[in-house]
């Protein structure tokens, strides 16, 4: 008996000693996940259990392949916003931890690039070759980190540039009601970055595919996208990926701003952003608040724009141009007066202006840039200090003189200044200008050499001083560019230039007797 027990331990340490040595040699592959189980599903969310290790935003995957990103940490089950459809998701649904938070490809492989909110590519022309990624909500530069807002970032867009200057590193909002051309001077801002060496970024969140593709051939038709990333959360996307959206838009910009380069980063808009952050809370179960929002939108917006500046280290920027659109001219409501106390100035479109056919529809009472001059040209400064406040005066002078009243020579003189301001603000979409172009305009109205000219003839007389400007005075407008300043005398040459170009005018309706 004892025999065959010997027998039997020595055949059990032997199998023993051999399955060892087999597991030595050969480890197997074991993968440890954890898993959940979908408890429901709702419009673009999903309520799991079981995930109790899961954190913030960290990303989740779902057996039929559909992302996922952890929104509501609750006791008991965690609220899910999803990244991509709900087809063949369902109560019991399988799901697991990734172990990573929401992050996006980043790095210059992404220029020339339409993606969507995950940094997918939309555009067929094949997988991002990106070896980084960075999360999409990353902390803001502190404030030791920050530069002054002081160099320029010229739109090409004359009522801009000369009233309301944009700097590098600043946060200018656009807001105003439908189809007043809000997006118009985002692409003519982008459009103006050519050789630059400004990399843009649009990222389009709610809307239209028609819209964001009519945008992507207005880009590749006027040679934009080559240094342009445009990232698409249209509206038939999942209110997850619209909300995600801007915030990884930004991260593929910082990558840039932290490699010393200048960003501008435009978001259209963040009105719909509001409403799909809504939209998730309330299915969520968020508290709502004022005006049906749950209490923290100010926060989303708020930790997104900070994000934009100008660093000390590196020298980088990031400008950011957000966009609203408002009802009914109410830039009182909640998600515009939000956004307006975060970012550092406001370019108010009016329905008025775009209907009497005054584009870019630019109120300039109601607009404004908090950095001004400090982020402008001195040129600018030089030629265009006082044209605000005298349009101003001259918008309520010609609201008085429609009443009839008779009017002395110098109210009539002011309003046909005025009128030739105006004139000279319009603008075509598609045709942003040279700053030394735009700043011989600016001297012509100024200085009164359009008080001669008929208001129906402003805007070719203003293309043959420019031409003119451009082909007898290269250095000047070389020193324009550079940013110096002008001095009287550099004034008065470009104001005999102007003159010579625009004599043919002022004879022939000096001839005709003209009024003017």
């Amino acid at each position: 008996m004892s025999e065959v027990k010997n027998t039997l331990r020595d055949i059990l340490r032997n199998m023993l000693t051999a399955f060892e040595t087999s597991i030595n040699d050969h480890p197997p592959s074991i993968e440890a996940h954890e898993i959940g189980t979908v408890l429901s599903i709702g419009e673009g969310v999903a309520i799991v259990r079981g995930l109790a290790n899961a954190k913030s935003e960290e990303l989740v995957l779902f057996e039929n392949g559909t992302l996922g990103m952890v929104f509501n940490l609750d006791p008991e089950a965690l609220g899910i916003i999803l990244l991509g459809g709900a087809e063949g998701l369902r109560s019991g649904t399988l799901v697991k931890r990734t172990g990573r938070v929401f992050d996006v490809p980043v790095g210059d492989s992404l220029i020339g690039r339409v993606v969507d909110a995950a940094g997918r590519p939309l555009d067929e022309k094949g997988k991002i070759a990106s070896i980084q990624r960075f999360p999409a909500e990353r902390a803001a530069p502190r404030i030791i980190e920050r530069s002054p807002v002081n160099k320029p970032l010229q739109t090409g867009i004359k009522v801009i540039d000369a009233l309301f200057p944009i700097g590098r590193g600043q946060r200018e909002l656009i807001l105003g009601d439908r189809q007043t051309g809000k997006t118009a001077i985002a692409l003519d801002t982008i459009i103006n970055q050519a050789g630059q060496d400004v990399i843009c970024i649009y990222c389009a969140i709610g809307q239209r595919n028609s819209s964001v593709a009519r945008f992507i051939a207005d880009l590749e038709k006027y040679d934009a996208l080559k240094y342009s990333v445009v990232v698409v959360a249209a509206g038939e996307d999942a209110a997850g990926l619209q909300f995600v959206a801007p915030y990884a838009a930004t991260s593929m910009g910082e990558y840039f701003m932290e490699k010393g380069r200048n960003v501008l980063i435009v978001y259209d808009d963040l009105t719909r952003h509001a409403r799909a952050y809504r939209e998730l809370s309330l299915l969520l179960r968020r508290p709502p608040g004022r005006e049906a929002f749950p209490g923290d939108i100010f926060y989303i917006h708020s930790r997104l724009l900070e994000r934009s500046t100008h660093l000390i280290k590196g020298g980088g920027s990031m400008t950011a141009l957000p966009i609203v659109e408002t009802e009914a001219q109410n830039i009182s409501a909640y998600i515009p007066t939000n956004i307006i106390s975060i970012t550092d100035g406001q370019i108010y479109l009016s329905p008025s202006l775009y209907q009497k056919g005054i584009l870019p529809a630019v109120e300039i009472g109601r607009s404004v840039s908090r950095v001004g001059g400090k982020a402008q040209r001195a040129a600018y400064r030089k030629v265009a200090g006082n044209l605000r406040l005298s349009y101003s005066q001259f918008e309520e002078l010609e609201t008085f003189a429609r009443f009839g009243t008779r009017l002395d020579e110098n109210t009539r003189k002011a309003i046909q200044r005025g009128q030739r301001v105006r004139e000279v603000l319009k603008q075509s979409q598609y045709k942003p200008l040279s700053v030394p172009k735009q700043i011989a305009s600016l001297i012509a109205v100024t200085e009164g050499v359009f008080d001669s000219v008929p208001l129906h003839k402003i805007r070719s007389a203003e293309e043959r001083l420019q031409s003119a400007v451009s082909e007898l005075q290269p250095e000047i407008c070389a020193m324009i560019d550079a940013g110096k300043g002008l001095s009287e005398r550099e004034i008065e040459v470009l104001l005999d230039t102007i003159r010579l170009a625009v004599s043919d005018l002022q004879d022939e309706t000096a001839s005709r007797g003209e009024f003017i």
